[in-house]
């Protein structure tokens, strides 16, 4: 596990190996960043620790953006969506559907009961404050992506080997409660206007807004940059983001079918195979 200085001269860890390795991809951090290993004293260059010296000459950033996974500062930044999206198009393979699938499985086998309790925990909060007059319209209409964001949020850093707790699922409230609440607003009333106009924009902009609340809570992109890199990203391969969030409701639904209880067993699925997704496509790893 490392600690990096960003470029805005703050720290930012622990975070794994492969999380660095990923900011080296994406340009925000190259070489030359100052870093130390947790539980050491020296700060040395990326390119000193051999995690990192084979990594290749590092990627020109898309935007002057400071690392920014989750792991401290709320500090929102701009970029040029074209830009950063075309940027990890050029990058990002075929994405698999079935292996999105499998690894949200294999996942969820070897973290049972974190992600089975988190996601009860989170989904029973939200169904009771959604109950109360009033208050639960106001929830739908502008917290969903508050409480959405801290759950991908706590599966990202599960499937990245990083230390995850029960809080980190509201981590949208401290994290990116403004540019969450935002883009839950924006996006959905631009999806209803889609449904509107023939029904199929609709179905076109809520699969392609898919990984707007993570593109807020990791990356901290400002919310209208986070929804139009998710839906560039996502419309380079669509149908196949389709098919996979298909395939997740259904199987999140027959846990409604078997029992209600299950519901809290299948949807972990479908949740995580769509955060493997974000990982393939906006973290995808350096060309050769």
């Amino acid at each position: 596990m490392f600690i990096i200085i960003g470029s805005d001269g703050k720290e930012y860890g622990p975070v794994s190996t492969e999380q660095v390795q990923s900011w080296i991809a994406g340009g925000r951090a190259n070489l030359e960043t100052q870093a130390k290993r947790v539980g050491e004293e020296q700060w040395r260059r990326l390119g000193d620790f051999p995690e990192f010296n084979g990594a290749g000459a590092p990627i020109p950033p898309v935007a002057p953006v400071a690392p920014a996974a989750a792991q401290g500062g709320t500090d929102q930044v701009n970029v040029d969506p074209k830009a950063y999206a075309d940027e990890l198009i050029g990058r990002a393979g075929v994405l698999s559907i079935g292996g999105c699938l499998e690894r949200s499985w294999n996942l969820l086998k070897a973290n049972f009961w974190p992600l089975v309790g988190c996601t009860f925990v989170l989904f029973v909060v939200m169904m009771i404050a959604q109950s109360i007059p009033l208050l639960g319209l106001l929830v739908s209409i502008l917290l969903t992506g508050v409480f959405y964001g801290g759950l991908y949020l706590y599966y990202l850093k599960k499937i990245r080997g990083q230390p995850a707790e029960l809080g980190d699922a509201f981590a949208g409230f401290s994290l990116a409660f403004l540019p969450l609440m935002l883009a839950t607003l924006v996006s959905t009333l631009l999806t209803m206007v889609g449904f509107l106009l023939l029904i199929l924009p609709g179905i076109y902009l809520a699969v392609s807004y898919a990984f707007t609340y993570m593109l807020v809570i990791d990356k901290r992109l400002e919310f209208w940059a986070a929804m139009e890199v998710s839906r560039r990203v996502i419309t380079a391969q669509w149908f196949r983001m389709f098919a996979l969030i298909l395939l997740g409701a259904i199987i999140a639904a027959l846990g409604v079918i078997g029992l209600f209880i299950g519901v809290f067993i299948t949807l972990p699925i479908m949740i995580g195979a769509i955060a493997y997704a974000y990982e393939d496509l906006c973290n995808p790893p350096p060309k050769a």
